[in-house]
């Protein structure tokens, strides 16, 4: 499956089947990452393909991505529903493109993105997919491949602009290894010791324990106990004072207890060193605990 038509044949057809494995997709386009999602634990309501830049995530970053809204199919200029990211599309790019709230009626998710092509498919004998512009015309695999290159010239001239310039968050340490770390956890989330104990949550096929949404805030991670279904509300210490972790942790703690009716709710907060101030503070906080990450670097001869 290297060529694109195949890839979007393959990503079509598999979003009618409910299977959700994508270990046979390619992972580089284009020197990009490429990224399916069909959704986790129960289909998606709608399935993805991103292409990231090393400085970018799909949950926290601009990327180019496309989005099956069933009937259709919408190249866009992609933004990160996870967190909300610093820096974006430049003007110049998207100033005069509609939202895909704006293109289709009542989007379920990723209405803030910009539609750069929108295609129709239909799949046809032998799971072969026909191409269709939003006019009917018929489209070739050429023109798909064309379009796809052109909004990749555009996020590697966008992306590289941003790290150029001195004043932007890529360009001061957004994504050093702190910033890295929730997304490694998700990611990894079964070969952690905190994945042994705890599910993360996933409503209607979509992962919603990352960056989830409060009133009093965005809580880093949360997660259920698989023994009794209890909430864990995870919050990692990235560049600010124990005093500030500790307070979100139990801000967090308590909206959960309200707002979801549990009384035993945890609380963990992940450091990358011990810091006494937060080992004490963590004492006084009933069902806390703190963890400490360790990065294990491993130097092999290039041959």
């Amino acid at each position: 499956m290297n060529s694109l038509n195949d890839i979007l044949n393959a990503f079509i057809t598999q979003s009618t089947t409910g299977n959700l494995k994508v270990s046979h997709y390619p992972k580089e386009y284009l020197d990009l990452k490429m990224k399916v999602s069909f959704g986790m634990g129960a289909p998606a309501k709608i399935p993805w393909i991103s292409f990231t830049g090393k400085e970018m995530q799909t949950s926290n970053g601009f990327y180019p991505v496309y989005l099956y809204y069933k009937s259709k199919l919408v190249l866009s200029y992609g933004v990160s529903e996870t967190k909300e990211f610093n820096v974006s599309w430049p003007d110049e790019i998207i100033g005069n493109k509609k939202k895909i709230r704006e293109y289709i009626d009542n989007p379920y998710r990723y209405g803030d993105s910009w539609v750069f092509k929108s295609y129709i498919p239909s799949v046809g004998d032998n799971n072969q997919v026909k191409w269709f512009a939003g006019d009917n015309r018929p489209l070739n695999s050429n023109e798909l491949e064309t379009d796809l290159k052109e909004i990749i010239d555009q996020y590697k001239r966008a992306a590289s602009i941003q790290i150029e310039d001195v004043s932007s968050p890529l360009n001061q340490g957004m994504f050093y290894l702190e910033s890295q770390l929730e997304e490694f956890i998700i990611e990894n989330w079964d070969q952690t010791e905190l994945g042994q104990k705890y599910d993360l949550i996933k409503e209607d096929g979509e992962l919603v324990s990352q960056q989830y949404h409060t009133d009093v805030g965005i809580i880093d991670i949360l997660a259920k106990d698989k023994v009794n279904n209890n909430h864990v509300v995870i919050e990692l210490k990235k560049g600010q004072t124990s005093d500030k972790t500790i307070g979100q942790l139990t801000k967090y703690m308590g909206w959960i207890k309200k707002h979801k009716n549990d009384d035993k709710v945890k609380g963990i907060i992940i450091a990358g060193k011990y810091d006494e101030k937060l080992f004490y503070a963590a004492k006084m906080v009933p069902n806390a605990e703190v963890f400490l990450y360790e990065v294990l670097f491993r130097l092999k001869e290039f041959k």
